[in-house]
């Protein structure tokens, strides 16, 4: 431990890490290297003895809900390292989509997802992560504005959960990334932590001329590594993890960092009154979200249609995908003139089976507007081996693609509820 920070110091480390000073162990230093200047030591000291229970507050807080969660899938120690049941997550308010659309209209659905967990690995990593980053956030802005921060950020993640459950642009590897074909619960703590490293990443770039070494090094571009891992373990497992929230929290977290000042070594602890009253928001925003996940946590949800994968949530997900790669067919021969595997492309939609009788109906107009713009597009197209560019195409077709595209969106969206949504 440092003498002159009290940080903690790594093993046959020859200086701390925070505030410069050399380590006991280490012979005092030459003339020539530098020492600790008493200003770095008195910021150091300064920051890290400053409390952070807000941070233990929430950990316990999270805690005790997986607790009741786990209760109420029985208390088995095999469900503690699989998936708690659906019926238990959508008890707890995990997010989905269309319990908060209407006629449900569960809006807190935005606030509890931040404070359940789907088992215990999933807790354990959030809250271990929370222990290392939260308690710098604390310290370095005071009580008030972590609230606010957490609760801020985590609601910024469950949003942009909500707004990308788009299976329509759910394509590739990149709209896999970012959108949801599914819409299928979602809970964790992951968004708001994503907040709290926005913060530190945009701390060390806005007070960079100010911070001594140790915490440049630690904050600002020192949070690169860590954004970075979590984005590429992110794009690995798309399949499951709700890149958004995190994207959502991380963007979140870092406007707010641009916008709020930090609490300056030798500054009083006193808050201004706005940011108590903002705490104060904060923490009944989220007492009323719980309340209402208890007044309703006994009511059925309400019945959608379940599927199971060879079902009619599998045949929709097929009927979708194929609409996907039919639309972009769509779209190359009309801006590009590509012509290439436009037969393969049609004869896929058309074997698909299609979920209900609008969506055949939607296929086949689509179906039928490529072949006429195809045959278009090749009647304007120059013949030989010369480039081929886009021919004009008659506005009536442009309008008979647009309208198309408005009435497929319509039933898309009633379509996600009623077939990939969760029983």
């Amino acid at each position: 431990m440092c003498r002159n920070c009290g940080a903690i110091v790594g093993a046959g480390e020859p200086q701390c890490a925070v505030c410069g000073a050399p380590t006991a162990n280490q012979p005092a230093p030459a003339s020539n290297q530098p020492v600790a200047d008493r200003e770095t030591i008195r910021f150091a000291r300064a920051v890290l003895n400053r409390p952070y229970k807000f941070t233990i507050v929430l950990l316990v807080a999270n805690l005790f809900v997986f607790l009741l969660m786990w209760d109420s899938s029985g208390m088995t120690s095999t469900i503690l390292w699989s998936v708690f049941p659906e019926r238990v997550l959508e008890a707890y308010g995990a997010k989905l989509n269309y319990l908060i659309d209407p006629p449900n209209y569960q809006w807190w659905r935005f606030i509890a997802p931040m404070f359940i967990h789907i088992n215990l690995l999933h807790l354990l990593v959030n809250m271990y992560s929370l222990l290392m980053v939260g308690p710098f956030v604390e310290k370095l802005y005071g009580s008030a504005k972590f609230v606010v921060f957490w609760v801020a950020t985590g609601i910024a993640g469950v949003v942009a959960s909500y707004l990308t459950v788009r299976p329509q642009l759910a394509t590739g590897a990149f709209g896999r990334f970012i959108f949801k074909n599914m819409d299928v619960p979602s809970a964790g703590a992951s968004g708001a932590l994503f907040g709290l490293v926005g913060v530190l990443f945009i701390f060390g770039i806005k007070f960079r001329r100010e911070l001594p070494e140790g915490f440049k090094r630690a904050f600002g571009t020192g949070m690169l590594p860590i954004i970075f891992i979590n984005l590429v373990i992110g794009f690995v497992g798309r399949g499951f993890i709700d890149n958004a929230a995190h994207l959502g929290g991380l963007l979140s977290g870092a406007a707010l960092a641009l916008a709020v000042d930090y609490r300056r070594p030798g500054a009083r602890a006193s808050v201004t009154v706005l940011w108590r009253v903002l705490q104060i928001l904060a923490l009944a925003v989220v007492g009323l979200g719980f309340y209402k996940v208890a007044r309703n946590f006994n009511h059925p949800v309400p019945a959608v249609v379940r599927a199971s994968p060879n079902g009619s949530s599998q045949v929709f997900t097929n009927y979708v995908s194929a609409m996907n790669l039919l639309q972009e067919k769509v779209s190359a021969v009309i801006h590009n003139a590509d012509f290439s595997d436009v037969q393969v492309v049609t004869e896929r939609a058309t074997q698909v089976p299609a979920p209900d009788e609008r969506a055949s109906e939607l296929r086949n107009q689509l179906v039928m507007i490529l072949s006429r713009i195809s045959e278009a597009s090749a009647a304007a197209s120059p013949s030989g081996d010369g480039p081929r560019r886009p021919p004009p195409l008659d506005q009536k077709l442009v309008d008979e693609v647009t309208q198309w595209r408005k009435d497929y969106d319509e039933w898309l969206k009633i379509a996600v509820r009623r077939y990939a949504a969760p029983q």
